[in-house]
């Protein structure tokens, strides 16, 4: 099954689908000099918003900003945080409670 986006952006005739499957889900694969459009690099970091290839290395929700047109500015949620490698940090909503903060038994 390979997975494929497509973009347009107004009037305009869509254009062929970027085929997302070869940079998914399968580590760091691909830097952004490897794309020829800001778009096709969005496409990946849509598709795998945990962007292990490091499109997004501002965390900004826009992959590869500096590559030329056709773009696709629209920002990919990210509502986590992650290393320089791209991979989640997952922290603790709260730390748990120390020996010193229990209650003082009976």
């Amino acid at each position: 099954m390979a997975l494929t986006l497509t973009a347009c952006a107004g009037n305009e005739a869509p254009r062929p689908a970027f085929d997302v499957a070869p940079y998914v889900h399968k580590g760091h694969v691909v830097d952004c000099e490897a794309f020829k459009a800001q778009a096709d690099a969005q496409a990946v970091l849509r598709a795998d918003p945990l962007d292990p290839n490091a499109l997004d290395r501002d965390g900004d929700g826009i992959a590869c900003p500096n590559l030329p047109e056709p773009t696709d500015k629209r920002p990919v949620r990210r509502d986590f945080m992650t290393d320089v490698d791209g991979a989640p940090i997952a922290e603790p909503l709260k730390p748990p409670p120390s020996p010193s903060s229990s209650p003082p038994s009976p």
